[in-house]
């Protein structure tokens, strides 16, 4: 019992340290590394908790994913931060509220026990015997909770289709692929033949005539 303890305390103390220095840092990208080192420990937690298949989420995607993905926006943009904190005082007052609401949600999970005892029991399912946590929690989410996870992974395609049309741009002066006009082109339509008199060429004001 004294090594898992250990183990707890060292994952929770860098984990919390790690989140701090989050917010803390001033070099977004030295965030972003802490951000890492915070999912990192979480994993480490999850894996004392015996909740093996959310300590590989965390690593595989939120890791190996989303925090790259961060940093790699962050360091390819160069975003100016000192001019997006330029207004910060005049959202403090929305901040510290979402803030305060925040908090009061983590106090009553955190004191759930107090106000209810039998809280922790009701809303806990048995796990089948012989049988993994990833196995478990698959055979509870695609049979009990089956349409809710459809419906999950059909609001995230709208999202994705959403965001691509709103950021796809089409200019004018940007020349496109378009795979029916290629598949169209026929010898007629994309050559032409043309006499040139010996000793000269072809102008360029007779470029748009015969390169199409």
């Amino acid at each position: 019992m004294i090594l898992p303890a250990l183990f707890f305390y060292l994952f929770a103390g860098v984990c919390v340290a790690s989140a701090v220095m989050v917010i803390a840092a001033r070099n977004p990208v030295h965030s972003v590394l802490f951000l890492i080192l915070a999912f990192v420990n979480a994993a480490g937690l999850f894996m004392l908790m015996g909740a093996e298949f959310l300590a590989m989420i965390l690593i595989v995607v939120y890791v190996g994913a989303v925090a790259v993905l961060f940093l790699f926006v962050i360091m390819m943009l160069d975003v100016d931060f000192a001019e997006l904190k330029q207004g910060f005082i005049e959202y403090l007052p929305v901040g510290l509220l979402v803030g305060a609401i925040f908090l009061a949600e983590l106090l009553l999970v955190a004191g759930g026990w107090v106000i209810s005892p039998t809280l922790t029991k009701t809303v806990a399912a048995p796990i089948p015997a012989n049988v993994s946590n990833a196995e478990a929690l698959g055979l509870v989410l695609y049979t009990k909770y089956v349409h809710y996870f459809q419906l999950a992974g059909a609001v995230l395609l709208v999202a994705m289709i959403g965001a691509i049309v709103l950021t796809l741009r089409h200019k004018a002066n940007v020349k496109r692929q378009s795979i029916p006009v290629q598949n169209a082109r026929t010898k007629a339509l994309a050559m032409e033949v043309r006499k040139v008199a010996p000793g000269q060429g072809l102008q360029d004001a007779d470029a748009e005539g015969w390169v199409r």
